[in-house]
């Protein structure tokens, strides 16, 4: 009696940037993602760029994210095959990667801090693998993807999943901008020029950039912002006090993630005054009670709820933003580590935001 041996099937696999070790990024042949929960939808990625926390991640400042993870939390896509218990998309959809998954209906989902998810929150290129890939696993779909509208450009989209809700919900809103109010920006990379777009919804009466780069200090000038400060010869507290009166800003926003920023913060604070912290620190920073305990001042801390999505939708509609305006180079998958070399080197290479194109559309 002869046995028929069906051969064992392959493993579907993809192209995707992988976090391999401390410091070093790597182009890999990686499985598929599958459904693994009923709210999973898997999406054809076909944009993602690069986050300044990616190389916070390859630094080792992000515990969690651990080498071998596919890196990337920002995208655009396809939907591919979703889940049983997914009701609000369909494969052939084109949507948006939110960075923060969150399941709807937790206690914190509930006060709309989707970032504290007991079930999700940032999750993706961080504890499960992300978007730097041909394919994504997308958790709790039907409240982390979003529709994308019919002649969108797809691309300045990728804007949408962290940066500009970032900007805009850490800093400021966090920040408490107003009407006529004065605000400093320390960081001019790409977070803090998302946060300088979005202050404008606000009509501050000031927005003063500070930065170490001529070039991001220029680009700044050219987004909106009143004034710029290259602070490199340390006199960047004496600049603000000389625009402000001597009275210091309403709100001082930090987009870099390192104490000197966070401690110049301190010194810019006028009386009254709101710190909004943006930037990921991987190292203690001081904080000076001994000149600010009388000052009425508020310190925050927030990671992006991307709650703000659906408005940013309609403001990118309204022509009263431009998410492209912070994008300055392409690549494609293959080439995503020469992606991280040019994004690593900004300075040298002038660049803000990246696109890498993972598949066709």
């Amino acid at each position: 009696m002869s046995t028929t041996v069906q051969p064992t099937p392959k493993t579907t696999m993809m192209q995707a940037m992988v976090y391999a070790a401390p410091g070093k990024i790597a182009l890999r042949d990686c499985p598929k993602p599958v459904i693994q929960a009923p709210g999973d939808a898997i999406v054809r990625v076909t944009h993602t760029t690069i986050c300044g926390t990616d190389l916070h991640i390859l630094k080792g400042d992000v515990a969690t994210a651990k080498p071998g993870r596919i890196l990337g939390h920002e995208g655009v896509g396809v939907i591919d095959s979703v889940g049983a218990a997914v009701t609000a998309f369909k494969p052939g959809d084109p949507v948006l990667i939110s960075c923060v998954s969150a399941c709807g209906t937790c206690e914190f989902c509930r006060k709309q801090m989707y970032s504290h998810c007991t079930t999700g929150g940032w999750i993706l290129g961080n504890s499960i693998d992300g978007c730097q890939a041909e394919y994504v696993r997308a958790p709790h779909a039907d409240m982390s993807l979003y529709h994308i509208p019919k002649g969108s450009d797809e691309e300045a989209l990728v804007m949408l999943s962290d940066i500009l809700p970032t900007g805009l919900e850490c800093g400021t809103l966090n920040g408490k901008v107003q009407p006529g109010s004065t605000v400093a920006i320390v960081g001019a990379g790409p977070i803090g020029l998302a946060a300088l777009l979005t202050a404008q919804f606000y009509s501050p009466g000031k927005i003063i950039m500070i930065d170490l780069d001529d070039n991001r200090l220029a680009i700044a000038k050219k987004f909106g912002a009143t004034d710029t400060i290259n602070s490199s010869d340390g006199k960047a507290l004496a600049a603000v006090m000389k625009l402000t009166g001597d009275a210091g800003v309403d709100t001082a926003i930090e987009a870099v993630g390192i104490p000197a920023t966070f401690e110049l913060c301190q010194e810019l604070i006028a009386a009254g005054g709101v710190i909004a912290n943006i930037g990921v620190h991987g190292k203690p920073a001081s904080l000076h009670l001994e000149t600010l305990w009388d000052r009425n001042i508020a310190i925050t801390t927030r990671l992006v709820d991307t709650a703000t999505i659906p408005m940013l939708f309609k403001t990118v509609a309204a022509k009263k933003i431009d998410p492209a305006l912070l994008i300055t180079h392409h690549f494609t998958l293959a080439e995503g580590e020469k992606a991280y070399e040019t994004f690593g080197n900004a300075a040298k290479t002038k660049a803000l935001k990246v696109i890498i194109t993972a598949s066709s559309t």
